[in-house]
């Protein structure tokens, strides 16, 4: 199948543009969105639907990449609008009851729940499509195909479309064609071995193009890929570094933000790209991510070392 039309919904989340997309491809009778992105840019996300000729009324599918807030938020509210929402086996309890995603999230942005992810719907069991690993659903023209990539979330699909590859967040963040991207990280599924294996299996299947929710469509994708690998050597060598001294959190979180901006300048990376890429992909979060990780998979075998 040739490479799909794929329409990039700016949802301009918290005012800013170029931070987390839906995309809209059309199927011949219709159209489908990868991603939904959060409650709280709906009306974003209808005025892109909009823009590219179509309604609400003509979108019958969603593909969700995973169900953290950024990507799955508005997907309670398509799914009263008739859509089918497709998602990994593992996240779909949370999408027909999200008392335990809400309540994770609330954890980490307290007070700022609502204005950041708006209204979540819970959604009836009917209306989900649970996606397995190398499962293929065809809508329309357009045949979707789905890798289970674990390592950021273990609810983490990947889609297949033609030769372009929607990556979500296993692909990293990357705001534009600048070569320099970041890897969202935060608690409690990260996995470095895992998520080195998702990126093996995405190289295997050899995309043409690849598009990242956060946020682009990109045709270099041996560099992207190879770049993904890269980092996670990076984090690992850092966090062999740092963990073994048991920092506090707080501390924690400074001593990640100064390795990204390291990172960045030693790229020659102007530094307003990672603040801007802090919008799709806050700093702290990941430091929390690593040290859970660390805690969890890392740290007994450190002190039967010492």
């Amino acid at each position: 199948m040739e490479n799909p039309t794929i329409h990039t919904i700016d949802l301009k989340f918290r005012g800013r543009a170029g931070t987390i997309a839906a995309y809209l491809i059309p199927t011949g009778s219709g159209g489908i969105l990868v991603e939904s992105g959060p409650g709280s840019t709906i009306p974003a996300l209808l005025e892109g639907i909009r823009s590219n000729g179509f309604d609400i009324s003509d979108i019958h599918d969603v593909f969700l990449t995973h169900i953290h807030l950024d990507h799955a938020g508005a997907a309670g509210w398509l799914a009263q609008q008739g859509c089918r929402i497709h998602v990994h086996e593992n996240g779909a309890p949370h999408l027909i009851n999200p008392e335990k995603l809400l309540a994770s999230a609330s954890r980490l942005y307290g007070t700022m729940m609502n204005q950041l992810w708006g209204t979540i719907i819970p959604i009836d069991e009917a209306k989900i499509h649970i996606f397995h690993d190398d499962e293929v659903v065809t809508v329309g023209n357009i045949s979707i195909h789905a890798l289970d990539v674990p390592g950021h979330a273990n609810h983490h699909l990947a889609y297949l479309i033609g030769e372009t590859c929607f990556t979500g967040d296993i692909g990293g963040i990357r705001l534009n064609p600048i070569q320099y991207l970041s890897l969202p990280m935060p608690p409690p599924d990260l996995n470095l071995e895992k998520w080195r294996e998702s990126i093996l299996n995405i190289q295997r299947h050899h995309p043409q193009r690849i598009v990242p929710t956060h946020f682009g469509i990109y045709p270099d994708v041996t560099w992207h890929l190879e770049a993904l690998l890269e980092v996670l050597d990076d984090v690992e060598a850092w966090l062999d570094e740092k963990l073994p001294y048991d920092p506090p959190i707080e501390a924690l979180r400074q001593q990640y933000l100064e390795f990204e901006y390291q990172r960045a300048s030693k790229s020659r990376i102007d530094m307003s790209i990672v603040d801007a890429q802090q919008i799709a992909n806050p700093l702290f979060l990941s430091a929390d991510g690593i040290l859970r990780y660390w805690n969890k998979y890392r740290k007994s075998d450190a002190v039967n070392k010492q």
